[in-house]
């Protein structure tokens, strides 16, 4: 809406960081409170906050009558903060919801999102096409545009609050839900007609276990990381790098529309390929082989937007969309059947490697510019300022073991990848202008650091092995 407006502050970059940082932690409050927490209540507030704040864009806009600056600007990116805040509560309500019953209602769900970014595009094509020779014609395309979205958000309250609660299917399963133990739907039965007594439910509760969030996040740690790594990737390039940095090109001012209608559409498309058992992808390990391996799309944009045509970027972003759909339903549909001990271990080396991987990319294409002793002096303070942060987190966590200082561990280990990435990469540079066998005798360092480290574990074990907290003992002396 204020791209122009607003362009030198990178709008469409800024947005997307304002909006993660709250979907995410609002999410992850959610998540660890969910059994606690009423349903109905939380995806209507989330439609609520959704609606109000269209509404305050659209208010904001006839306010400051469109024109840019820093005010208008900080005024979208609280807006967009709360658009966030909405996202999560609505997403994991309604997806937590469908969990108790049909994982194809998931497929359906997700795939509607995509539906409604298709919609989106579809939408703003229109309204650009309607007005774009008239005066004032973005603005004026993009009021139309939040009006008719506003009308649609307060148009899902209203089925949400009246609608959905009275059908056959919902009521049967939040019944269902409610005989298990499920206190959440409480609210939900009552909306649909249907009275369901406190100790009913606790009587039939005890006849379940319900895994504690913990164990839940642990079993599905991998599921966790497939989500992140995806909409990672997606979100570095969708819809930032597609706005600012592709050119341009013979579609002129079409040309960033036309990316984003390419990757809703195929993104839509590819929600429903899953439907198919025989394209369906289950496999826990080949799913984060499958989610890796999209990172190889970020140098392909890269070259792409330098070298390419057009075509192959819109090519390049359908894949995109094709790849986020298809990914995003298969993780969904497979995540709420049956569970599997899936050891942290594996989860950071996972967080590890995009990042060391990504960012010597990075350092390796741009080495000319880049100032050798500063990197690898950087890669030092890295390194030594994260061994210090899990020493630190331990003490402060006094080495209990919970989703926090999980996802504590995974930023740090994700810093360690960073760091190798400067040092690694900055040292063979340097000992390349020297001899080849300082290389050698450099790698052989690498390997005797190893052994050293193996050699300091067993011998802490061997000394704090008998004594009370043993292990917390050996390894906070090791990172000492």
């Amino acid at each position: 809406m204020f791209l122009f407006a607003v362009k030198k502050y990178h709008p469409t970059r800024a947005l997307t960081l304002v909006y993660q940082p709250f979907a995410i932690v609002t999410m992850t409050v959610l998540t660890y409170n969910e059994s606690k927490i009423n349903t109905r209540k939380r995806n209507l507030a989330g439609f609520i906050l959704f609606f109000t704040s269209t509404l305050s864009l659209l208010l904001l806009d006839l306010g400051t009558s469109g024109k840019g600056g820093i005010g208008p600007f900080l005024g979208i990116c609280a807006i967009v903060a709360c658009f966030g805040v909405a996202d999560a509560h609505i997403e994991g309500g309604m997806v937590g919801d469908l969990s108790f019953m049909y994982p194809e209602f998931i497929q359906s769900y997700v795939a509607g999102m995509a539906a409604a970014g298709a919609l989106t595009s579809v939408l703003r094509l229109i309204t650009k096409a309607i007005f774009e020779k008239s005066h004032d014609g973005l603005r004026r395309g993009a009021m139309l545009f939040l009006a008719i979205c506003t009308f649609f958000e307060f148009l899902c309250i209203f089925l949400y609050a009246y609608f959905f609660p009275k059908l056959p299917i919902v009521k049967y399963f939040r019944s269902k839900a409610a005989s298990e133990g499920s206190k959440t739907v409480l609210a939900d039965l009552a909306a649909g007609g249907i009275q369901t007594k406190p100790d009913q439910i606790a009587q039939d509760a005890t006849e379940y276990e319900r895994l504690s969030t913990k164990q839940l996040f642990f079993q599905n740690v991998d599921y966790v990381l497939d989500l992140f790594l995806i909409y990672v990737l997606t979100l570095s390039i969708f819809p930032g790098f597609l706005y600012e940095n592709t050119g341009e090109h013979k579609l002129g001012a079409w040309y960033a529309l036309v990316l984003i209608a390419s990757y809703n559409v195929w993104d839509l498309v590819s929600r429903y390929i899953p439907l198919a058992d025989c394209l369906k992808l289950e496999s826990r390990k080949w799913l984060m082989i499958v989610i890796l391996s999209r990172f190889l799309l970020v140098p392909a944009f890269y070259f792409t937007a330098k070298y390419g045509d057009q075509g192959w970027m819109i090519m390049l972003t359908s894949f995109l969309g094709l790849t986020n759909g298809y990914l995003t339903v298969c993780v969904f549909t497979s995540a709420p059947k049956g569970y599997k001990k899936y050891h942290p271990t594996r989860a950071l080396t996972v967080v590890y490697q995009p990042f060391a991987i990504v960012t010597m990319a990075v350092l390796a294409y741009n080495e000319s510019k880049i100032n050798t002793r500063k990197r690898i002096l950087a890669g030092f303070i890295l390194f030594f300022a994260s061994t210090l942060s899990l020493l630190l987190l331990d003490l402060g966590t006094s080495g209990k073991g919970v989703i926090g200082p999980f996802l504590g561990i995974c930023a740090i280990v994700a810093c360690f990848g960073v760091a190798s990435a400067h040092v690694e990469g900055g040292m063979v540079g340097d000992l390349s202008f020297m001899c080849p066998k300082f290389i050698q005798s450099y790698v052989a360092g690498e390997a005797a650091a190893g052994a050293l480290t193996s050699a300091l574990r067993l011998l802490t074990k061997a000394i704090f092995e008998k004594s009370h907290d043993g292990l917390h003992k050996g390894v906070s002396m090791l990172r000492l």
